[in-house]
Protein backbone atom coordinates (compact mmCIF):
# COMPACT_ATOMS: atom_id res chain seq x y z
CA UNK A 1 0.00 0.00 0.00
CA UNK A 2 1.19 3.69 -0.59
CA UNK A 3 1.93 6.29 1.78
CA UNK A 4 2.76 9.83 2.11
CA UNK A 5 5.39 11.06 3.84
CA UNK A 6 3.72 13.93 6.65
CA UNK A 7 6.77 14.70 8.12
CA UNK A 8 10.30 14.72 6.93
CA UNK A 9 12.68 12.15 8.96
CA UNK A 10 16.45 12.05 9.37
CA UNK A 11 18.39 8.70 10.52
CA UNK A 12 19.98 9.10 14.15
CA UNK A 13 23.29 7.39 12.38
CA UNK A 14 23.92 6.63 8.79
CA UNK A 15 25.64 2.97 10.41
CA UNK A 16 22.84 0.58 10.74
CA UNK A 17 23.16 -3.55 12.41
CA UNK A 18 22.35 -6.41 9.98
CA UNK A 19 21.86 -9.61 11.47
CA UNK A 20 20.08 -13.08 9.78
CA UNK A 21 18.54 -15.70 11.79
CA UNK A 22 20.11 -17.19 14.37
CA UNK A 23 23.04 -14.62 14.98
CA UNK A 24 23.87 -13.63 18.35
CA UNK A 25 23.33 -10.18 19.70
CA UNK A 26 23.82 -8.56 23.26
CA UNK A 27 21.40 -6.28 24.72
CA UNK A 28 20.09 -3.86 27.04
CA UNK A 29 16.10 -2.53 27.40
CA UNK A 30 17.17 1.14 26.89
CA UNK A 31 13.82 3.86 27.95
CA UNK A 32 12.51 4.41 24.33
CA UNK A 33 9.64 6.41 23.17
CA UNK A 34 8.62 3.51 20.88
CA UNK A 35 7.27 0.02 23.25
CA UNK A 36 8.76 -3.35 21.76
CA UNK A 37 12.40 -2.44 20.54
CA UNK A 38 15.68 -3.62 22.44
CA UNK A 39 19.13 -1.69 21.94
CA UNK A 40 21.47 -4.15 20.90
CA UNK A 41 25.28 -4.51 19.68
CA UNK A 42 26.37 -7.53 17.14
CA UNK A 43 30.18 -9.22 17.38
CA UNK A 44 31.02 -6.49 15.14
CA UNK A 45 29.94 -3.93 17.44
CA UNK A 46 27.65 -2.37 15.70
CA UNK A 47 24.79 -1.32 18.03
CA UNK A 48 21.02 0.02 16.90
CA UNK A 49 17.80 -0.35 17.95
CA UNK A 50 16.11 -3.94 17.13
CA UNK A 51 12.52 -5.17 17.44
CA UNK A 52 11.98 -7.58 20.14
CA UNK A 53 9.59 -9.49 18.63
CA UNK A 54 12.53 -10.33 16.04
CA UNK A 55 14.39 -11.86 18.99
CA UNK A 56 14.50 -14.82 21.04
CA UNK A 57 15.59 -13.93 24.78
CA UNK A 58 18.14 -16.41 26.50
CA UNK A 59 19.32 -14.76 29.83
CA UNK A 60 22.13 -11.50 28.46
CA UNK A 61 21.89 -13.09 24.68
CA UNK A 62 19.54 -13.04 21.97
CA UNK A 63 18.98 -14.54 19.21
CA UNK A 64 17.77 -13.20 16.03
CA UNK A 65 14.79 -15.22 14.63
CA UNK A 66 14.86 -13.47 10.97
CA UNK A 67 16.41 -11.30 8.94
CA UNK A 68 16.74 -8.08 10.07
CA UNK A 69 18.36 -4.47 8.89
CA UNK A 70 18.26 -1.52 11.25
CA UNK A 71 18.51 1.05 8.31
CA UNK A 72 16.72 4.13 8.81
CA UNK A 73 15.65 6.22 5.50
CA UNK A 74 15.82 10.26 4.90
CA UNK A 75 12.64 11.28 3.79
CA UNK A 76 11.02 14.74 3.17
CA UNK A 77 7.17 15.83 3.63
CA UNK A 78 5.17 14.76 0.07
CA UNK A 79 7.33 11.61 -0.67
CA UNK A 80 6.25 8.46 -1.39
CA UNK A 81 6.86 5.14 -0.31
CA UNK A 82 5.06 1.85 -0.45
CA UNK A 83 4.44 0.23 3.21
CA UNK A 84 5.51 -3.10 3.35
CA UNK A 85 5.31 -3.73 7.37
CA UNK A 86 4.50 -2.27 10.53
CA UNK A 87 6.26 -2.90 13.92
CA UNK A 88 5.60 -1.19 17.08
CA UNK A 89 5.17 1.65 15.74
CA UNK A 90 7.62 2.30 12.86
CA UNK A 91 7.16 0.95 9.20
CA UNK A 92 9.57 -1.33 6.99
CA UNK A 93 9.36 0.75 3.23
CA UNK A 94 10.42 1.12 0.07
CA UNK A 95 11.30 4.45 -0.99
CA UNK A 96 11.02 5.83 -4.93
CA UNK A 97 14.43 5.35 -5.04
CA UNK A 98 14.12 1.38 -4.50
CA UNK A 99 15.68 1.47 -1.22
CA UNK A 100 14.02 -0.06 1.84
CA UNK A 101 14.09 1.33 5.18
CA UNK A 102 12.28 2.02 8.63
CA UNK A 103 10.38 5.75 9.29
CA UNK A 104 8.29 6.14 12.24
CA UNK A 105 4.24 5.66 11.67
CA UNK A 106 3.44 9.01 12.63
CA UNK A 107 5.88 10.43 10.01
CA UNK A 108 3.06 8.51 7.16
CA UNK A 109 -0.66 8.82 6.25
CA UNK A 110 -2.09 6.52 3.43
CA UNK A 111 -2.43 8.02 -0.08
CA UNK A 112 -5.90 8.26 -0.96
CA UNK A 113 -6.71 5.46 -3.98
CA UNK A 114 -8.15 8.49 -6.24
CA UNK A 115 -4.29 10.21 -5.64
CA UNK A 116 -2.87 9.52 -8.77
CA UNK A 117 0.28 11.31 -8.12
CA UNK A 118 2.50 9.06 -6.52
Amino acid sequence: MKYSVIGSHRAESSDFLSAGAGDELSFEKKETAYPGWIWCTDHRGAQAWVPEAYVSIEGARCFMTRQYLSRELELEVGDKVELLEIESGWAWVLDGNNVNGWIPMECLEPVEPNDVTG
